[in-house]
């Protein structure tokens, strides 16, 4: 049995032996165990601490007890070998950074305890295909899903008010998405570089679509962009370059710079009299015909 370096755990044919008595596995408990395959926590475990377990890149399994109530930051980063983790049901909280670059991982379940995902949550996990989110959920953290290539879809909950920067950059296997008419801000670079979305119904609550929300979405076709916005930020739209047409609401005051720039095809847009137009807006949309109503 050999014994590991921190807080005295003992790893013995790869599987860690956590003592009784132990409340919660403490910051940097097993960070860069390349020995650790699996993992059991006993029952009382009630905390993974941050970075508990960053850079096991042998780990393929782990059971969390179900009184496990929060996941630390950055607690499973880089175990770039685990293919699951079931969440217990008393969970609340998902660190920053908690399962990025668990590259094998192809699907978790959130439970419907959990309020907040954290910043970077599932950064880069290219292999996640799905993944659902309970109405508990108020927030989604920036770059939560960021990167996660594998993508398909998402369901986002009515719960959910703000999506924040880079939340699903990246995500170029995604279709389609619906933001819920709860979210009123959708962050910069929210949706940047989703290559295969096709369609989008943005919420009607939103007043803000941030910089480069929806930059090279390369394969949206059209977009309804609801009466609540209110500015449409620097580069928005910039290389949705299957756009066609698309008609501003009369709430909209400001396109800012670049805001459909390469927009290369789009032949028409309507805009109210009264909007503010930054002269780069349209930059590199040759085809495009600007109608003031």
């Amino acid at each position: 049995m050999a014994k590991y370096k921190k807080y005295g755990y003992d790893i013995q044919d790869g599987k860690a032996i956590i003592p009784e008595g132990e409340t919660e596995i403490k910051e940097e408990a097993f960070k860069g165990c390349k020995e650790l395959t699996s993992v059991e926590l006993p029952q009382w475990i009630k905390k993974i601490g941050k970075e508990a377990f960053l850079g096991c890149e042998n780990l393929t399994e782990i059971t969390l007890p179900e009184w496990v109530e929060e996941i630390g930051e950055s607690a499973f980063l880089r175990c770039e070998n685990l293919k699951s983790i079931p969440l217990p049901r008393w969970v609340t909280k998902i660190g920053d950074g908690a399962f990025s670059w668990c590259f094998s991982l192809t699907s978790i379940a959130i439970p419907p305890s959990v309020t907040e995902i954290g910043s970077s949550a599932f950064w880069y996990c290219s292999s996640l295909k799905s993944i659902s989110i309970p109405p508990s959920v108020t927030e989604i953290g920036s770059s939560a899903f960021s990167g996660c290539s594998s993508l398909t879809s998402i369901t986002i909950p009515e719960s959910v008010t703000e999506i924040g920067r880079y939340a699903f950059n990246g995500c170029s296997s995604l279709t389609s998405i619906s933001i819920p008419p709860s979210v009123t801000k959708i962050g910069g670079y929210a949706f940047d570089g989703c290559s295969s979305l096709t369609s989008i119904s943005i919420s009607p609550s939103v007043t803000e679509i941030g910089s480069s929300a929806f930059s090279d979405c390369s394969s949206l076709t059209s977009i309804s962009i609801p009466p609540s916005v209110r500015e449409i930020g620097n580069n928005a739209f910039w290389h949705c370059s299957s756009l066609t047409s698309i008609l501003i609401p009369p709430s909209v005051t400001k396109i800012r710079k670049g805001a459909f720039d390469g927009c290369s095809s789009l032949t028409e847009v309507r805009i109210p009299k009264d909007c503010n137009v930054d002269e780069f807006a349209f930059w590199k949309s040759p085809k495009v015909q600007i109608i003031r109503y």
